[in-house]
């Protein structure tokens, strides 16, 4: 839940500076950090990192 309400701060702080400032770049502050968060949580998987991303993308179908 603390991730949830972290990203949220992460997500409203960026918008608010990208549309006080009018650069985009602070858009992207948000993807970028939830994106290095899966990231690091597959990563922290005791499985082999191809494994692993196999793994979720036959979840899907």
């Amino acid at each position: 839940m603390i991730w949830v309400i972290a990203f949220g701060l992460v997500t409203i702080a960026s918008v608010v500076l990208g549309l006080k400032k009018k650069r985009a770049l602070y858009l992207l502050v948000p993807v970028a950090s939830i994106f290095t968060f899966v990231l690091v949580k597959i990563i922290m998987v005791p499985l082999p990192f191809t494994d692993t991303v196999r793994f979720i993308f036959s979840l899907s179908g």
